[in-house]
């Protein structure tokens, strides 16, 4: 009996849609249809319109700039970004990025941890009560 091997990705089958709309329909979209598809937190911010700098991004994904660099982290991702990438900022420097279909509708934030993992060293001397009485010899 030959054993199945489980690829710890899952397959997709077919094509990837959102809220049943493919990504050639998402991108036909009007923003506003568009916001009628995301959940109310991102229905409110694209129904309220983008700030300047919202905007500034925006025109520069449209232009299809190939080294977009942003420090806005709440940018809710679009279908028109998808495929592209883009330089998030951490807080501390720009990681890439690549926006997969699976993005759509999250904020860029979310895919660029601010706060690394902490992996603390052995204790040293007199660290802790009971090694002050280790003799150094």
């Amino acid at each position: 009996m030959a054993k199945k091997i489980l690829s710890k990705v899952p397959k997709r089958k077919g094509e990837f849609t959102y809220r049943g709309k493919t990504m050639e329909d998402l991108r036909k979209l009007s923003l506003e249809d568009f916001a009628k598809l995301v959940p109310a937190r991102q229905r409110r911010t694209i129904l309220r319109g983008f700030s300047e700098e919202h905007k500034k991004l925006l025109h520069k994904v449209r232009i299809k700039d190939p080294n977009i660099r942003t420090h806005l982290r709440d940018m809710i991702i679009l279908p028109e970004m998808v495929g592209m990438k883009i330089n998030i900022h951490s807080g501390k420097e720009f990681a890439p990025v690549d926006i997969a279909p699976e993005m759509v509708g999250h904020y860029l934030g979310e895919f660029v941890l601010t706060r690394k993992k902490v992996s603390h060293g052995a204790a040293g001397i007199g660290a802790t009560r009971s090694s002050k009485f280790i003799p150094l010899k």
